[in-house]
């Protein structure tokens, strides 16, 4: 049970047959929802094919797909939790007009993607952007909150290119 860099379809295949109803159900113990099991399934055979990696036993074969379906298990608990929270705004607000479906599809997919973003930066980065942007705090007193200097605070939040994804995401929502 060997993958290459391009792994033979029937070798994927071979794969596919062998441990799909197996990865499928431990993901429905994960999850205890079969739609979503499925979902996670197809996902993680499909990150299988774009990452091949060299697999010689039935062992490692599965402990790589249960490596790649918790990590979409927490992508998807991630992404549920930014739409709850979406939604709970709305609610907390219902002043404000609802945007269209589709702008709030886009709107969820910028917050997805903030979130993706805020969680791969080193955590006193994420909290200062985080005090800064959604808080509006000063740097001084991020500074504090974070026992940090406020020359290291601009400098965690002198990342451009954070910045410049921060402003677009800001300009969809």
């Amino acid at each position: 049970m060997s993958t290459h860099e391009t792994m033979a379809p029937k070798e994927f295949e071979k794969l596919y047959q062998l441990h799909h109803s197996w990865l499928r159900n431990v993901l429905f113990h994960l999850l205890g929802n079969n739609e979503d099991a499925a979902d996670l399934a197809q996902d993680a055979f499909i990150r299988l094919w774009h990452r091949p990696k060299t697999l010689d036993t039935t062992q490692q074969v599965r402990a790589y797909l249960r490596v790649i379906a918790r990590g979409l298990c927490v992508d998807l608990w991630r992404r549920r939790q930014v739409e709850q929270a979406w939604l709970d705004t709305l609610a907390n607000h219902p002043d404000i007009e609802a945007p269209s479906t589709e702008h709030q599809v886009t709107i969820l997919q910028a917050l997805t993607d903030i979130d993706h973003m805020l969680i791969s930066l080193p955590k006193n980065v994420s909290k200062a952007f985080t005090l800064s942007v959604i808080q509006g705090k000063t740097g001084k007193e991020i500074a504090n909150e974070l026992s940090v200097s406020e020359r290291m605070v601009r400098h965690y939040l002198s990342n451009s290119q954070l910045n410049h994804q921060l402003t677009t995401y800001a300009a969809i929502a």
